[in-house]
């Protein structure tokens, strides 16, 4: 529970540094926090001892990165820019429970009490974010 916790304040911190800098070029942005992240990862698993793969695993594997880290980030500064940090958060957060449906769909796994009521609180939540208003006149940075 606490690396859970630890890694929920960690992607937290993450989101409003990136909030700060979402200003800048997009793409530009996910390819420094990628390439940074995976220099990182590959550093760590050379101390490991493990071996790069094959090339065609190595590629399967990119272009998974790609479309699932790479697109996502690009997006997500998107709509950090124009939906704000906790907005972002809380729509982005959602992925998993599409995951767990997919999973359902493809794997056939079963659709258990838990998953049901992580899903209805997940609906309320978001449901919130999207119905919010404002109440009062104020002016946001540029």
């Amino acid at each position: 529970m606490l690396a859970i916790g630890a890694a929920c304040g960690c992607w937290a911190i993450d989101n409003n540094l990136t909030r700060k800098i979402s200003t800048a070029d997009p793409i530009q942005v996910a390819a420094i926090k990628c390439s940074v992240a995976g220099a990182v990862n590959i550093a760590i698993a050379a101390a490991l001892g493990m071996r790069l793969p094959a090339f065609l695993p190595a590629l399967a594997a990119a272009s998974v990165g790609l479309l699932g880290y790479g697109l996502s980030l690009v997006l997500f500064i998107r709509a950090l820019r124009h939906v704000g940090t906790a907005r972002t958060a809380a729509y982005f957060s959602t992925a998993p429970f599409f995951g767990a449906v997919t999973s359902i769909a493809i794997f056939r796994d079963p659709i258990t009490g838990a998953l049901l009521v992580a899903g209805g609180l997940m609906a309320v939540g978001v449901w919130l974010h999207v119905t919010e208003r404002h109440e009062h006149l104020h002016a946001h940075e540029e």
